[in-house]
């Protein structure tokens, strides 16, 4: 029996400006653990929308999310930004790294923010996603002196430092050349397979998307595939 991770079921969202747009329609589907899915369809379909309904950042839109079969509220704050630091690892396509700090801080930082182990733990922790990434020799140096490949490196390790029930990307290899983006889909793909991680990347390139486990497609608001 697959465990399901994240859920959706039903989910409509609007925008008014000015006039009021249906841009998510009746969207469901779920996901196992361990899946690597990706979510395509081109710019504008409301695949950017639907994730950020999915991470729980955009609470306004109809129907209902679950994470880890625990429906989410449509508001309680507080609650949803635990959740989204506990169970939800983040990697965009700008890393969002903090070039005044090391590797091994910035990869730190959401562990520390948990404040679930003490800080040589979680220093610890950040160490060993930082092997498991084949980057733990970058530890000491600052954010600014990485190329663009290791930084998102480091940002997929800081994702990781929670053991977050999913992994979301957005775009994580539009930044980056053809070997970087092997590369970042290589990691991925191994979390996946080897490490049960479950991972759902909003992604523009369809070799990328090719190779995933399962590919969402959105048209105009909509699931057609």
């Amino acid at each position: 029996m697959q465990q399901k991770i994240l859920e959706a079921k039903n989910i409509v969202k609007f925008f008014e400006d000015p006039v009021k747009v249906k841009v998510l329609n009746d969207i469901s589907f779920s996901i196992d653990k361990g899946e690597f899915v990706s979510l395509t369809g081109k710019s504008g379909c409301g695949k950017s929308t639907l994730l950020y309904v999915l991470s729980t950042m955009d609470t306004d839109y109809e129907g209902s999310l679950l994470i880890d079969q625990v429906e989410m509220p449509q508001k309680d704050e507080s609650y949803l930004a635990k959740i989204r630091n506990e169970k939800i690892g983040f990697v965009f396509q700008f890393h969002y790294l903090l070039n005044e700090f090391d590797v091994l801080n910035n990869v730190m930082l959401p562990g520390l923010k948990l404040n679930k182990y003490s800080r040589e733990k979680v220093e610890h922790r950040a160490y060993e996603k930082l092997k498991l990434l084949e980057i733990e020799h970058l530890a000491l140096k600052k954010a600014n002196q990485l190329s663009g490949g290791e930084k998102q490196r480091v940002a997929i390790a800081r994702a990781l430092i929670n053991d977050p029930h999913i992994i979301m990307g957005d775009e994580p290899t539009g930044n980056l050349d053809k070997k970087n983006s092997d590369l970042v889909f290589d990691i991925f793909k191994k979390l996946a397979h080897e490490y049960k991680q479950t991972l759902l990347i909003v992604t523009h390139d369809p070799g990328f998307a090719e190779r995933t486990d399962r590919i969402i497609k959105m048209e105009d608001g909509k699931i057609i595939s």
